[in-house]
């Protein structure tokens, strides 16, 4: 194999990833940091594959800034539990190790996560029946979670299940389960 074989799979399996970031309508400024290709580049692929392709391929492309509250996953019942679904399905993954640290070079975004991050996300939509979180938020979600400064995962005090938490607050962490009518 020559070193441009090399490069050529290596461009061709970037391009792929920011194809299917594209499919699951992610920003232009999120599939930069995962895979490394310009902005111009990106935009390129979506007129050049999705929105010339068709009314059946079209893809919504968002714009502005990425999600950036956390309350988000903390809203309702059913959004802490499809969060802590979506959190359990990344941690099996390895997209959310269960040893590290926000500093491991492990998390840093790059095309091996961004795979594994994609693949969690649909899983995720596959299980959940009619899912709230876009995979923005997922995005954001799992790097919520490697910061674990502001919401973490951890184990139910009842069962184990992982559920998210809010770090700031003083209640023990219960699922959705455990937790009961109060």
């Amino acid at each position: 194999m020559r070193i441009s074989d090399d490069r050529y799979a290596r461009d061709r399996l970037r391009f792929d990833i920011a194809m299917r970031f594209i499919r699951h309508e992610a920003r232009t400024h999120t599939i930069r940091q995962w895979t490394g290709l310009t902005d111009d580049r990106i935009r390129k692929l979506y007129r050049s594959y999705l929105n010339e392709a068709g009314g059946a391929a079209r893809v919504h492309r968002h714009r502005g800034k990425s999600p950036h509250q956390t309350a988000h996953f903390m809203r309702t019942v059913r959004m802490r539990h499809e969060s802590a679904v979506l959190a359990s399905v990344c941690r099996m993954l390895d997209v959310l190790p269960a040893t590290a640290t926000a500093e491991d070079p492990r998390l840093s975004p790059g095309i091996r996560r961004a795979h594994l991050l994609c693949q969690a996300y649909e899983v995720y939509c596959d299980v959940v029946p009619a899912p709230l979180i876009s995979f923005e938020h997922a995005v954001f979600l799992v790097a919520t979670l490697m910061r674990a400064d502001e919401l973490a995962l951890e184990g139910c005090r009842q069962c184990g299940a992982l559920v998210i938490v809010d770090r700031l607050s003083l209640r023990q962490p219960r699922c959705v389960a455990c937790h009961g009518p109060h």
